[in-house]
C-alpha cells in the first residue's frame, strides 16, 4: 500500500494525517487523492468503510485558503449523523491548517447556524434540505466554492433528495471541482454526473466479499406498531448474551433505548450526536458486559470492534444491502455462531429480497413468540439460574434458613416462590416508539431484483438463539404516530463551528 508521504500532501496536512494515526493510504484514498489534487472531477464508487472521507476530504483541505473568509468547499450528505461525522473528521484534516468547518442540518434553530455563518466558515457540510433553507434566504453564498462533493449519492437518491441536489448544485460556480461518491450507480446518479461533471475520473474500489456463513438470518413481517412487542418477546425468549439493535435514526435510537430500559433491559444507545467520550464509555461498558443491549444507528457503528456479540437486530431494515451485511457482521465472529433478525414492514418487503440476492442467503420466517410464550422463557432461565446456584454448592448459612422453612412449608411450594421471585413478570408500562414511514419503494428504480417478495409464508422459523443471564420483561408498547416527513434528516440537532464540540451539543 501507498504511504500517504508520498501522495504529495503538504507538511501541515500531513502532521493532521499522522496525529490521526494514519500511515498507509486505501484504495479509494490513493486514487482520489492523487486526481484529486490534479484537480479533476472524480466519481468514487465504494462501500462504506473503505475511507471515503479522508480520501475527499484531504484534497479540499489542500486547496482551502485560510486566508480567504469565504466558504469554499460544500459537502452534502444523505443525513444529520453523516453531516456530523464527516466534519468531525475534516476538522482533524484540517486542525493543523486551522480550517474553520461548520455542519447544518435539519430539526434545529436555524438562528444558532445563521449565526455560526457569520463566523465566516471555509467548508459547509450539510443536508439538502437545510442547505436549501440557508441558500433561499441568502444566508449561504456559495459563489466562491471551489470544490464541491457529495457522499453517499445513492442513499440521498432513495431518501427522495434528487431535486434539492440538483439546484443546490445549480447555485455553485461552473468552475468548480466536483466529487461524488456512491456506493452504486443507479441512472439517476449518472444523469447528474453528466449534467454538472466535467469529464468525471472513475475510481472503483471492489465490495467486499460479502459473507455471512456463521449467521443464522431470519425475517420478522411486521406493522410498525407491533415492532417492539415482537421485539421485546424474542429477546425475551432468546436471550442473547451481548446483542445490537440497529435503528435508523438518532432519534429512534434514543427512543429504543429508553423503551427497552423501561422494560427492564440494560440498554444503552449511541449515535453520530453523542461526544466521542461519551460514545467510548458506553462500548467499554457493553464490552464488559455492564449493558446486554447496544442501540446504534449504522454511523455510530461503524469501525466498531466488539466480540462476543450473539445476536444482531435491525429494528429498522437498511436502505441498502452492503449496510445490512456490514450490520450482521457484528456477530458469527472468530467461528461462532451468530443469529440475525430484521424486522420488516409489509411496504419493505422489496428490500428484503434486494438483500437476499446479494448475500445470496434466503432468509428465514421468524413467527415471533406470543405474551405467554416469553414469559415461559423468562420461568426457564429462572429455573437454570437456580439449578446453576444449587450445583456450585456455594450456599453456606442458607441451608440452615431452607431447613427452618422446610419445617413449615412444602418443598415444591418454597421452590416455586424462589422462581417467582427470580422471574420478571410482564408489566403494561407504557412506552413511547414514534412510527416511521416505510422505506421509499422499489417500484421502479435502483435495484433490479425481485419483484418484492410479499408472497412470502408469515410461517415457519422458531425461536432459535442462545441462552444467557440477559434479563427482560415482554412488553406490548404504544406507538404514536410522529408524522415523519419524507424526507427525514434525522430529529433535532445543532450545526457548530468546531465539530468536535458544537455539534454534538444538541439534544432535543
Amino acid at each position: 500500500m501507498v504511504k500517504f508521504s508520498e501522495l504529495n500532501i503538504s507538511e501541515t496536512t500531513l502532521k493532521s494525517v499522522k496525529r490521526m494515526g494514519f500511515e498507509e493510504a486505501t484504495p479509494i484514498q490513493e486514487g482520489t487523492i492523487r486526481l484529486g489534487m490534479e484537480g479533476k472531477d472524480i466519481i468514487g464508487q465504494a462501500q462504506t468503510g473503505t475511507g471515503k472521507t479522508t480520501a475527499f476530504g484531504i484534497p479540499l483541505i489542500e486547496k482551502i485558503d485560510t486566508k480567504n473568509g469565504d466558504v469554499q468547499g460544500l459537502i452534502i450528505a444523505p443525513t444529520r449523523e453523516l453531516a456530523i461525522q464527516v466534519s468531525e473528521e475534516l476538522y482533524r484534516l484540517g486542525q493543523d491548517k486551522n480550517v474553520r468547518i461548520l455542519s447544518v442540518y435539519g430539526g434545529q434553530e436555524i438562528s444558532r447556524q445563521i449565526r455560526a455563518l457569520k463566523n465566516r466558515p471555509q467548508i459547509i457540510v450539510g443536508t439538502p434540505g437545510r442547505l436549501l433553507d440557508h441558500i433561499n434566504r441568502r444566508t449561504l453564498k456559495l459563489d466562491n466554492v471551489n470544490t464541491l462533493i457529495l457522499d453517499e449519492a445513492d442513499e440521498m437518491l432513495n431518501m427522495g433528495f434528487i431535486e434539492d441536489i440538483q439546484t443546490i448544485m445549480a447555485s455553485v460556480p461552473d468552475t468548480r471541482q466536483t466529487l461524488l461518491f456512491s456506493a452504486t450507480m443507479p441512472d439517476a446518479i449518472r444523469r447528474i454526473a453528466e449534467k454538472f461533471m466535467k469529464t468525471p475520473e472513475i475510481v472503483k474500489i471492489k465490495s467486499k466479499e460479502m459473507t455471512v456463513e456463521n449467521i443464522e438470518q431470519f425475517y420478522v413481517k411486521s406493522v410498525e406498531r407491533e415492532k417492539f412487542d415482537f421485539l421485546s418477546r424474542l429477546l425475551n425468549v432468546q436471550q442473547p448474551e451481548l446483542a445490537i439493535v440497529f435503528g435508523r435514526t438518532k432519534r429512534r435510537v434514543d427512543e429504543l433505548a429508553k423503551a427497552l430500559n423501561i422494560r427492564g433491559y440494560l440498554a444503552e444507545g449511541i449515535h453520530g450526536d453523542l461526544s466521542q467520550a461519551k460514545r467510548m464509555s458506553v462500548l467499554k461498558q457493553f464490552k464488559a458486559g455492564k449493558i446486554d443491549i447496544l442501540v446504534a444507528t449504522d454511523v455510530a457503528a461503524r469501525g466498531l470492534d466488539i466480540s462476543g456479540v450473539s445476536h444482531v437486530y435491525n429494528f429498522d431494515i437498511p436502505q441498502d444491502p452492503e449496510s445490512y451485511v456490514h450490520r450482521i457482521g457484528r456477530t458469527g465472529r472468530a467461528g461462532k455462531k451468530g443469529v440475525a433478525v430484521t424486522f420488516v414492514t409489509p411496504r419493505e418487503m422489496s428490500y428484503l429480497a434486494i438483500v437476499e440476492r446479494t448475500t445470496k442467503k434466503k432468509m428465514e420466517a421468524l413467527v415471533p413468540p406470543t405474551a405467554n410464550e416469553a414469559v415461559l422463557g423468562q420461568k426457564r432461565v429462572a429455573m437454570e439460574q437456580l439449578l446453576e446456584m444449587t450445583e456450585k454448592n456455594n450456599l453456606g448459612d442458607y441451608r440452615d434458613f431452607a431447613t427452618q422453612m422446610l419445617d413449615k412449608h412444602d418443598a415444591v411450594d418454597l421452590i416455586a416462590a424462589a422462581l417467582k421471585t427470580m422471574t420478571k413478570e410482564p408489566e403494561d408500562i407504557p412506552v413511547s416508539i414514534s412510527e416511521e414511514r416505510p422505506l421509499p419503494s422499489r417500484g421502479g428504480g435502483g435495484y433490479k431484483g425481485k419483484s418484492g417478495g410479499g408472497g412470502r409464508s408469515s410461517g415457519g422459523g422458531g425461536y432459535k438463539g442462545n441462552r444467557s443471564s440477559g434479563s427482560a420483561r415482554p412488553s406490548s408498547s404504544r406507538g404514536a404516530s410522529s408524522g415523519a416527513s419524507r424526507r427525514r434528516e434525522g430529529g433535532s440537532g445543532s450545526g457548530g463551528g468546531r465539530p468536535g464540540r458544537t455539534t454534538r451539543r444538541s439534544e432535543s
